[in-house]
């Protein structure tokens, strides 16, 4: 059930019917007629923008549309009242019954909220995607937690979501990362070792040179480069890759597809897609100008092979051979996100940290160019985390270097925990990171409040089932705060289309603490007010009350599971 579908489907049929009365021309277009909750509780339960976006292609005054619009919709039984506001917008209120119907509906659907609105579309979430060095840091943890709460949010708005982390094996930071394991290699053969800039000294290539040792004892200790550097490459990478997906599995997180970088090279891959942008009138020789302000690192005054890119919306042309040859770091994305393409996605959602933002409109022209603007492309920039504690900047650990380890975070809050939080936010804005704070049991803590209000309703269902009290679909709904509870219920899967829509899972965290501050709100009226408690000495009665909560629980444990958070049953 959808409330909100539903009214606004009452208002698209009245529409209809004015113009069939002759009211309204002909020939309008009602996609952007919405209902929505109206900015002030006090004005109603619903309200519909309908006159505002019809007056100029009726070529009517607003209000004239709102007062016709109005006088229909009130010989509806649903329609209590229907208000015109302002210059034209119209506020409704519905029948009480709605909302009691309302929570005996969600009780008889587990899945209420989910959507359709995806259609089957295939959609290509990649995410987290770093380089295969070492463990995951906490820079990535937001990026994973991101990426994998939107794809379970698309996912529940019914699209067809493939997860997916895009190895960078095929660079040079994976031949330093062999170096740096040959080192420990040679430290576990007893050698002294130093490792220079540009290595990576992190304790966590310890075991993983250890294990060489094992597997060739000295064999390799003073061989030249060119005998060890591929083999020690492959091992080491998958030994990162191990790592990383243990760190991943540490938050919840598990792809669909590991693509390799490496698979990319020699194989035809690179060629093949910028032939079919060649093909297109998209490549072509040239220099480019010098850019203004800092140059950029492709950029070298000399003629290369170049790709169109600005007639695709970029700014300036990209290169994508260098003049001796070799190919730029954006030759093997295009080629990776060219077989996105031919693997038929309709979309494709890339998250990057905060620093690739140069690398959007390229990326962005790129699919447009190689799929003649049928694939949609939709890049997300993830900002900073910054972490403390006892209101001090906060690092935890050298294990790995110079950064801080995600597994570090997770266990010393949980996953739960991480991942609500990570949510607090909007992707592009900065995210304080305070243990303290995030452990606290307080409602300015997002994530306890939002389970302290399952856990509440979990205990209630536990007296219940201890008194004996058989569970209804009927709802007994009486005092405001019921009604304004159940209206927040309403909301619910209108929220989820918007989110999903919009590529924005912070929406659900943000809807869910709301939630929770209603219920609590509720709760804490029945101390004051005996007959709203959920637990009546009448049993029949009992049950009546106890349907709403129910319903709470539907939907945070849903809200909770696009999240990735687990619904508590109990706060310790």
């Amino acid at each position: 059930m959808n409330l909100f579908s539903d009214i606004r489907s009452l208002v698209l049929d009245t529409l209809d019917a004015l113009v069939a009365d002759g009211v309204l021309p002909e020939g309008l277009s009602f996609d952007n007629v919405a209902v929505e909750p109206p900015r002030d509780a006090l004005h109603g339960d619903m309200a519909t923008n309908a006159a505002m976006v019809l007056a100029k292609p009726a070529k009517m005054k607003p209000r004239d549309i709102a007062e016709a619009l109005a006088a229909k919709l009130q010989t509806d039984g649903r329609i209590v009242s229907a208000e015109v506001a302002g210059p034209g917008f119209l506020n409704l209120r519905l029948d009480a019954a709605l909302w009691g119907g309302l929570v005996g509906a969600i009780l008889k659907d587990s899945g209420y909220g989910r959507s359709l609105v995806g259609t089957g579309e295939r959609i290509n979430v990649e995410y987290v995607s770093a380089n295969p060095t070492g463990p995951l840091h906490v820079g990535h943890t937001r990026g994973a937690v991101f990426g994998d709460a939107l794809a379970s949010l698309l996912d529940f708005a019914g699209y067809d979501v493939t997860r997916e982390y895009y190895i960078n094996d095929g660079g040079a930071q994976v031949d330093v990362l062999a170096r740096s394991v040959y080192l420990r290699y040679l430290e576990a053969n007893g050698q002294e070792v130093a490792f220079e800039d540009g290595t990576y000294p992190g304790d966590y290539l310890i075991p993983v040179g250890q294990a060489l040792a094992t597997a060739f004892g000295d064999k390799l200790v003073g061989k030249p480069e060119s005998e060890w550097l591929d083999d020690i490459r492959e091992y080491a990478t998958d030994a990162m890759m191990h790592l990383i997906r243990e760190d991943l599995a540490s938050l919840g997180v598990e792809m669909d597809v590991f693509y390799s970088e490496k698979s990319l090279y020699g194989t035809g891959q690179i060629e093949n897609a910028l032939a079919a942008l060649e093909n297109k009138g998209l490549i072509y020789e040239g220099v480019l100008e010098p850019p203004k302000g800092k140059k950029p690192d492709d950029w070298e005054p000399r003629q290369q092979t170049l790709f169109k890119s600005t007639e695709h919306g970029d700014d300036v042309d990209r290169p994508v051979k260098k003049s001796d040859g070799a190919w730029t770091y954006f030759a093997p994305d295009i080629a990776y996100h060219y077989d996105k393409v031919e693997r038929g996605f309709d979309t494709v959602i890339d998250i990057f940290g905060a620093d690739h933002g140069g690398y959007v409109k390229r990326m962005k022209a790129a699919v447009s160019a190689l799929s003649d603007g049928q694939v949609g492309c939709d890049i997300k920039l993830v900002q900073l985390v910054k972490l403390f504690k006892n209101g001090e900047p906060f690092k935890m650990s050298k294990r790995a270097g110079t950064f801080v380890m995600l597994r570090d975070l997770v266990e010393q809050v949980g996953p739960d925990v991480t991942r609500f939080h990570m949510l607090t936010r909007k992707n592009d804005a900065p995210l304080d990171f305070d243990f303290d704070k995030v452990l606290e049991q307080s409602k300015d803590n997002p994530v306890f409040y939002v389970q302290y209000a399952h856990a509440r309703i979990c205990s209630v269902l536990r007296k219940a089932d201890e008194a004996g009290i058989a569970l209804t679909d009927s709802a007994s709904l009486t005092d405001v705060a019921e009604i304004t509870l159940a209206k927040k219920l309403a909301e619910w899967p209108r929220l989820v289309e918007i989110a999903a829509k919009g590529h924005e899972p912070h929406r659900i965290a943000f809807y869910l603490y709301d939630l929770a501050s209603d219920f609590h709100s509720l709760w804490n009226k029945g101390n004051d007010k005996p007959e709203l408690r959920f637990l009546q000495d009448d049993l029949a009665a009992s049950a009546a009350k106890i349907a709403l909560p129910r319903a709470v629980a539907v939907v945070i444990s849903a809200g909770l599971g696009i999240l990735g958070v687990t619904p508590a049953d109990e706060m310790r």
